[in-house]
């Protein structure tokens, strides 16, 4: 390990969002959220936050022949992507959109998903509003979401340890308890929460954790917020670089029903 180098260079969001779809852990963890869903023939899927459109056209085929599928989201750019790749598609719209206020009809869908979206908007509590408002009776919500202040990396010292953790909870992530939170969240705006499903994605490879978690880039950050010392984060990536690597975060899958 001791001649492995960090990615330093921050990655094309479409380029880092297809990545992590075709990982493993990506695979793995969506097909459980699309496995939730329950999606039968005629169904109307929402995929809010919907990126490049990765995930649409699995939507898509597991409500065919008669079924629908509309992707929003607030990036015009993710949003040209997702038209680009769903060109040919009848079933599939993709719309520019804000999750705060849904350009929909009350009840007009019967299932919808955010998969790692409600981390990083302004006001979780409006979203999920929304998400009810625009749900048929019976409708159900598929949210994923990690709890960023169960992030656990291990390194000789903890101290070490707590203040990364610290600063990717307090700095780098919105709303970075979201995983614990959304059961009480979704509750509060009126479904109800029959099913949490924690998941524990374990890197053990240094090269698979940093292209997921971008190592380098957020320890300077953290350096820069001053949560490490110029020496302290030396001796944390020096230990990170050589192994033995350990990491884990808790990643939630939360079944709503409207």
């Amino acid at each position: 390990m001791s001649s492995f180098t960090f990615e330093t260079a921050e990655p094309d969001p479409v380029t880092y969002l297809d990545r992590l779809a075709t990982s493993d852990l990506g695979r793995s963890y969506k097909q459980r959220m699309l496995d939730e869903l329950d999606l039968r023939t005629g169904h109307r899927v929402l995929d809010l936050g919907c990126g490049p459109g990765t995930d649409l056209d699995a939507l898509a085929q597991a409500v065919a022949p008669t079924g629908a599928v509309t992707g929003l989201d607030h990036d015009q750019h993710m949003v040209d992507a997702a038209r680009a790749r769903t060109t040919g598609r009848a079933a599939v719209e993709v719309r520019h959109a804000d999750v705060h206020d849904l350009p929909l009809p009350d009840r007009s869908a019967d299932r919808a998903r955010t998969d790692r979206v409600l981390q990083h908007v302004a006001d979780p509590v409006t979203a999920l509003g929304e998400i009810r408002r625009v749900l048929r009776p019976g409708g159900r919500l598929v949210m994923g979401e990690p709890d960023w202040e169960t992030l656990a990396v291990d390194h000789p010292d903890h101290d070490l340890t707590r203040a990364y953790t610290r600063h990717v909870a307090e700095r780098v992530v919105r709303n970075a308890a979201i995983g614990r939170q959304l059961p009480r969240l979704a509750a509060a705006a009126g479904f109800t929460v029959p099913t949490v499903i924690p998941v524990t994605p374990v890197f053990r490879d240094v090269r698979a954790a940093d292209s997921v978690l971008g190592l380098e880039r957020t320890t300077r950050r953290a350096r820069e917020a001053d949560y490490f010392t110029v020496e302290a984060a030396e001796a944390w990536l020096n230990h990170l670089r050589k192994g033995p690597f350990f990491a884990a975060v808790t990643f939630y899958i939360v079944v709503a029903e409207a």
